[in-house]
């Protein structure tokens, strides 16, 4: 049985951007693209863990969709990429750890 693919949303901050009123930032610039979910493995999670890490999450997608986002949300969480490899010729695998209160 193969993998499904989900939705995600990859989030980058707009910075250097001012505002009607003088503010700099501004909305975030929100790209939605499928994936695929894959298990956090012992390796991943205890490496991370070794730098601090709490990698929760990983996904592939593929590569020409990502544009050095520092975000994603997925099913309305929000978590910060800790982690891009390249996985197959198309795909990079993002490892992800989850942001908020709640971590």
């Amino acid at each position: 049985m193969g993998r499904m693919a989900v939705a995600l949303v990859l989030v980058k901050p707009t910075s250097g951007v001012i505002d009607a009123v003088g503010n700099q930032g501004g909305a975030p610039i929100e790209h939605p693209v499928f994936g695929e979910e894959v298990a956090v493995y012992g390796t991943t999670y205890y490496n991370a863990a070794v730098a601090g890490l709490r990698p929760s999450k990983m996904f592939d997608i593929w590569r020409r969709e990502y544009g050095d986002e520092p975000k994603l949300e997925h099913e309305g969480t929000t978590y910060r990429i800790i982690r891009t490899e390249v996985f197959g010729a198309e795909k990079l695998r993002l490892t992800c750890e989850r942001v908020g209160a709640d971590v």
